[in-house]
């Protein structure tokens, strides 16, 4: 038979019920704060060893610069006060600078000089020859001048003969490397023609009506129809076979120190590093690339130096 409690007993009941709740409450609530306060503790000692450690190598500086007499030396003050003394001229720097500036820039201004005077020194010779008979020939305006002056020799042809001769010897002195190039170049290897066509632009300065043309030309356009198969001229290694740039298509072909260009091509045959032979189909003939119409641009290079190629083969 079930036992009646009382009203005592009920509330007794209820007291330990809320006693024990509370008491589990109040463990879990402590064993969390206990593991709050572990990783605060944790975090301090970390914080406290970076500062000994800290607090050591500070030490330790301080140890060696006192224990180190050449700090405090006198040779050590001396060589500082000589830095802080020393004055840097800062004028004299800039005037050296500017000088040498000047001598680069002068040097610039005389390559590109002579390269021009590569480019338009095939009718140079001609005006001066025409000028140099010209001088000989008296005129009714120069004979009284020419009375005047002493029966030893004229002062001003004197004074320009030198002239002249430096600059005719110049110019012979680059046509003849030019032509040297070529002699050597044909003396080395057999050429053949890349194609059969017109030439629409030769070697050297032109006068292109186009802005994107340049106006020195370093091969010779062969225009032919698209599609026209391009014969290696020579055998050799094909050793750059590119799509980029203003030449196109194209292809470089090299046989000892000397180098063929076949640009602005519709398709290459060849690959790079390939070896072909003389008379080998290896491309057709395009205008890709800075071309206005179908073409080949025919280069032939020597030791770096452009040759033109009609000197060596009749194109």
């Amino acid at each position: 038979m079930e036992r009646m409690m009382s009203v005592e007993d009920k509330i007794r009941r209820a007291e330990e019920i809320y006693y024990k709740r509370r008491n589990n409450e109040i463990s879990a609530y402590n064993s969390t704060e206990n593991a709050k306060n572990k990783k605060r503790n944790l975090k301090l000692v970390r914080k406290l060893v970076k500062q000994i450690i800290t607090c050591l190598i500070i030490y330790m500086c301080f140890y060696v610069i006192i224990n180190n007499n050449y700090v405090f030396s006198e040779d050590f003050s001396n060589k500082i006060k000589e830095c802080l003394q020393q004055e840097v001229n800062f004028k004299g720097m800039y005037l050296i600078v500017k000088q040498k500036a000047e001598e680069l820039y002068k040097q610039i201004n005389k390559v590109t000089e002579n390269s021009d005077g590569d480019i338009g020194g095939a009718e140079e010779p001609i005006n001066e020859n025409t000028n140099a008979d010209n001088s000989n020939v008296p005129t009714d305006g120069n004979t009284s001048d020419n009375e005047n002056e002493p029966t030893d020799g004229s002062t001003a042809e004197n004074v320009s003969v030198p002239e002249q001769e430096n600059s005719e010897n110049q110019e012979t002195k680059e046509v003849s490397q030019m032509e040297q190039d070529a002699n050597h170049i044909k003396a080395s290897i057999n050429f053949i023609k890349p194609i059969n066509g017109k030439i629409s632009s030769g070697f050297g300065a032109r006068n292109p009506t186009t802005a994107s043309v340049p106006k020195n030309h370093t091969g010779t356009d062969i225009a032919a129809e698209k599609g026209t198969k391009i014969l290696s001229a020579t055998e050799g290694k094909v050793i750059l076979a590119s799509s980029t740039g203003d030449y196109g298509n194209h292809l470089i072909i090299q046989t000892n120190d000397i180098t063929l260009v076949y640009a602005h091509c519709n398709k290459l045959y060849v690959k790079e590093g390939e070896n072909v032979k003389q008379g080998q189909e290896i491309a057709e003939v395009g205008k890709t690339g800075n071309a206005t119409g179908p073409h080949l641009h025919f280069e032939i290079r020597y030791q770096d130096r452009y040759v033109d190629p009609q000197l060596i083969l009749e194109l």
